[in-house]
């Protein structure tokens, strides 16, 4: 997310100026959490805690949404910015900042070369048979809420109505992801490239491949080990990538091939050659610990006096 530094953003800030609640985000920030399990975190009641999240949902900071509990609903907290980058500009208030969300189904990849383990499943049960690359082209795969292989990439094209140049001010791109180990193993490390355009925005090392604890969304007949990833979000600007708002490379938007009409292709990859060839998988809506699919944010500008 990016901001300008304005009296009409004091909400989020007001949020940012209070410890328990960057406490909050913290927890957040490993994955979602219910109003009990963040009152016994930070050793406070959960009236309190209801509070805080009130107002850090308000602010654009958080969703929550109501799931069957032990005892009734719980209320279950998501983290929604990875990172928030703020905008020192003069010329802050003479611009008008506009968004456009897109999501992308982890199925509806336009390109993909895999090799085994690998595999595709819906929320309802294995698309085709593991360990076969020939199930990716399958009809179904659009159904695909995880999908997963130890070497290779897969490719999504972004529409082109969502870019906009030369107004163009950055590109966010999320995704729940982690690697990709038999079973699973929570200490195995993938160098997973990001492309854009052909554009090596940069290499992210994967920890491992997490399958101890349950995703909150995983379905309750998976029973193939990983379990959740990480949600990581790429931004691309015209001063350079960012990953969870720490630069990942001094790549910029005006090194990328954007151009009117073309769709823009962005390949996730493990490279067989890569030092740490640790696979990948990808979780789409459904599955692991984000309610989500890849989520593309795109960012841009007018001049409200050409409006």
């Amino acid at each position: 997310m990016n901001l300008s530094v304005s009296t009409k953003h004091m909400e989020l800030f007001e949020c940012l100026a209070s410890s328990t609640r960057i406490k909050i985000l913290e927890s957040l920030f490993e994955g979602p959490k219910n109003i009990g399990e963040l009152a016994n975190l930070l050793g406070i009641s959960p009236a309190i805690v209801t509070r805080h999240i009130a107002k850090m949902e308000k602010a654009g900071l958080v969703r929550t949404e109501s799931l069957p509990g032990k005892r009734g609903l719980q209320k279950l907290c998501h983290a929604i910015e990875q990172s928030i980058t703020l905008q020192f500009s003069k010329r802050a208030s003479d611009e008008t900042h506009k968004y456009h969300l897109i999501s992308i189904p982890i199925g509806q990849y336009s390109a993909y070369e895999v090799t085994p383990t690998c595999g595709l499943a819906s929320t309802r049960g294995l698309i085709g048979m593991c360990d076969d690359p020939r199930y990716f082209s399958a009809p179904d795969r659009f159904e695909a809420a995880i999908l997963w292989f130890a070497s290779g990439y897969v490719e999504y094209r972004i529409p082109s109505y969502v870019l906009w140049p030369p107004s163009l001010r950055s590109i966010s791109i999320s995704m729940e992801i982690c690697s990709e180990y038999p079973v699973y193993n929570e200490t195995w490390p993938s160098d997973i490239h990001f492309y854009l355009g052909d554009v090596l925005l940069g290499v992210w090392t994967c920890p491992g491949d997490f399958g101890k604890q349950r995703g909150v969304y995983t379905p309750e007949w998976w029973n193939l080990g990983t379990q959740h990833g990480l949600l990581k979000t790429i931004c691309v600007t015209k001063e350079g990538t960012m990953l969870d708002g720490v630069r990942l490379s001094h790549v910029t938007l005006d090194q990328i091939p954007i151009a009117p009409g073309n769709d823009l292709r962005f390949r996730i990859a493990a490279p067989p050659d890569a030092e740490r060839c640790g696979g990948v998988n990808l979780f789409g809506r459904g599955f692991g610990n984000y309610d989500q699919d890849i989520e593309v944010r795109t960012e841009y500008q007018t001049d409200p006096n050409q409006a």
